[in-house]
């Protein structure tokens, strides 16, 4: 069974800012990709940001230049801040492998952000 506990979320305005952390069971992060993944009410979960093993990062062009992933390999950790948020960032933020190993999904932490 996979564990994966996600927290930091929160009710924040916009253009406001959190930290979203993540830590992740040895089995799924030790030299895996690392993502963050969303679901917003009525829609599909969707990639918001990946980080390598080595640190490399890719984000979604949404999020591009306002969202920073890190990982800290030390502690299984992997990290999401979020600058200039806004309304339609609102979601249930997960974190995973890319691509997924099968084992199931973390609780998730609740970002909301009002305008």
């Amino acid at each position: 069974q996979v564990q994966l506990v996600e927290s930091g979320g929160g009710l924040v305005q916009a253009g406001g800012s959190l930290k979203l952390s993540c830590v992740a069971s040895g089995r799924i992060f030790a030299g895996n990709t690392m993502a963050w993944y969303r679901q917003a009410p009525g829609k599909q979960r969707e990639l918001v940001a990946t980080v390598t093993s080595s640190g490399g990062t890719n984000y979604a062009n949404s999020v591009k230049g306002r969202f920073a992933l890190s990982r800290d390999n030390a502690k299984n950790t992997v990290y999401l801040q979020m600058n200039r948020l806004k309304p339609e960032d609102t979601a249930v933020y997960y974190c995973n492998s890319y691509p997924i190993i099968p084992g199931g999904w973390g609780q998730g932490t609740q970002v909301i952000v009002s305008s």
